[in-house]
């Protein structure tokens, strides 16, 4: 009896080879090559790239770019304000977003409420005028395809949420020709794909969940969202690295990639916006679970400042930016006695770069943690990856070495180099005006981001501009 023949797919780039190694000769992942059936019989091969130009699809049209008519999409708001922020004013025709994160940490609960929203609206079939679905309810409107739960977990799930008398539509189906079939007789507005790891085609023989089986997948909703105006969201996987499962491709052919951060034992969650085709990237949505579902956080810099009734060594205040959003997160630091191989380690923020720092605090401002353990964390559980918590980091670790709170209504922001120099953060007026506006009073801020004019959205607030990292210690010690 032959032996079935198999190919060897890698889960990062989707390219194939014909035996195992342990490095990818397209990308060069290690470990990422996975062993799946290979397609039966050549002849799809040979009509595809045969020298028949029979086979040869007819050209298309080119237009200059100038005769190209640009206007603006249409967006159609979720009721959430947090996830249309991260969307960029809500859901648009014909986008299709992929969303992943942890196991348990709300991805489908969101996105039940947000059909729900979605549906009370009334959304008319995609290509039909008018703001309500067609007579009968048959076409239009929202579809949930859950692949993971039946049909009656979907609802005990709406009823814990306290969802009633909702008219989402909800289809419990995996195979992909099935759904594709739905979606062409009922033409929802907003699909809801939970997940694309579950689906499968009968095209391909390999198992639900390969590589070749969610490409093939998210390629064909891909291409029926682009084609019928429907929004497709699907959720994805997460690897325990945190990354999205499957192929990297999957990222490159939807619109807007979305993940939920936040640990499970925590009440809030994080989405953060790293692709959108239609919006602004970075952008974040902060929700609080509770027992009615994910609820959006209006002031988010709230769960990232402790609470202390009087200022503490070792904490310092950061303006941060996420996309758009300027947030107040409290930098904590604790230096404390260390052995003879003195630990470094950082929650939230960069490991090499506190390294750096301490060296940078040791040659220029003259304070020493060569023998200190050195810890660092960004309270809230948030990460911030901007240089211009640089400032922040150096002043909380400084507080604690000398025991020494900072002033109350403290806060610093700013980029330290290596020659000792405080350089200046982007968009610095307007993390002033939202530290103003939340009552801090004393900024220490790099000279290029301190005002010229003093006006009244900063009243209340001393800023102090420094140029090096020396002036800004000497600064701190005059503030004691």
């Amino acid at each position: 009896m032959a032996k079935d023949k198999s190919t060897y797919t890698c889960n990062e780039c989707g390219a194939t080879t014909p035996r195992w190694l342990g490095k990818c000769p397209s990308c060069g992942a290690w470990n990422t090559l996975i062993e799946t059936a290979a397609p039966a019989g050549g002849a799809a091969g040979k009509n595809r790239f045969g020298s028949a130009h029979a086979s040869l699809a007819p050209t298309a049209d080119v237009m200059a770019l100038s005769a190209i008519e640009a206007t603006d999409v249409a967006r159609t708001p979720t009721g959430h304000d947090e996830l249309d922020r991260v969307l960029g004013g809500g859901v648009v025709s014909g986008g299709v977003v992929l969303i992943g994160g942890d196991p348990g940490i709300g991805k489908s609960t969101l996105l039940l409420q947000a059909l729900d929203s979605l549906q009370r609206q009334g959304l008319p079939a995609p290509g039909t005028a008018g703001s309500s679905p067609d007579a009968g309810g048959q076409r239009g409107g929202t579809l949930y395809v859950t692949g993971e739960e039946s049909g009656a977990q979907v609802a005990l799930r709406a009823r814990r949420l306290g969802i009633t008398g909702s008219a989402v539509d909800v289809l419990a189906e995996i195979q992909l020709e099935t759904i594709l079939a739905t979606l062409a007789a009922r033409a929802p507005a907003v699909v809801v794909i939970d997940s694309i790891q579950t689906l499968y085609s009968d095209q391909l023989t390999s198992a639900p969940g390969s590589v070749a089986q969610v490409r093939e997948c998210a390629a064909h909703l891909t291409r029926v969202a682009k084609s019928s105006g429907t929004t497709i969201i699907l959720v994805g996987h997460v690897t325990k690295d945190g990354q999205l499962a499957g192929p990297r491709v999957l990222e490159h052919m939807v619109d807007t990639v979305l993940y939920f951060e936040g640990d499970t034992h925590s009440s809030f969650r994080l989405i953060r916006a790293i692709k959108n085709r239609f919006g602004a990237v970075n952008e974040i949505g902060v929700f609080a679970m509770t027992e009615k579902g994910l609820k959006g956080v209006s002031n988010p810099s709230a769960i990232f400042l402790s609470q202390h009734e009087q200022p503490v060594p070792g904490s310092c205040v950061l303006v941060t930016l996420e996309g758009t959003r300027p947030l107040l997160v409290e930098i904590q630091a604790l230096v404390d006695t260390g052995g003879p191989s003195p630990r470094r380690l950082s929650v939230g923020l960069e490991r090499d770069r506190l390294a750096m720092l301490l060296a940078v605090l040791h040659r220029h401002a003259g304070i020493a943690c060569a023998d200190q353990d050195v810890f660092v964390n960004a309270v809230g559980g948030v990460r911030i990856s901007e240089p211009a918590a640089d400032l922040a980091v150096m002043l909380a670790i400084t507080s604690s070495l000398r025991g020494k709170a900072l002033p109350k209504g403290f806060l610093a922001f700013g980029e330290v180099g290596l020659a000792g120099e405080v350089r200046p953060a982007p968009r610095g007026q307007e993390r002033l005006k939202e530290a103003a506006k939340l009552g801090f009073s004393v900024a220490v801020v790099p000279k290029a981001n301190a005002p010229k004019k003093l006006g009244k959205e900063f009243e209340g607030l001393t800023i102090h501009a420094v140029d090096r990292i020396d002036e800004a210690m000497d600064l701190v010690r005059g503030l004691d």
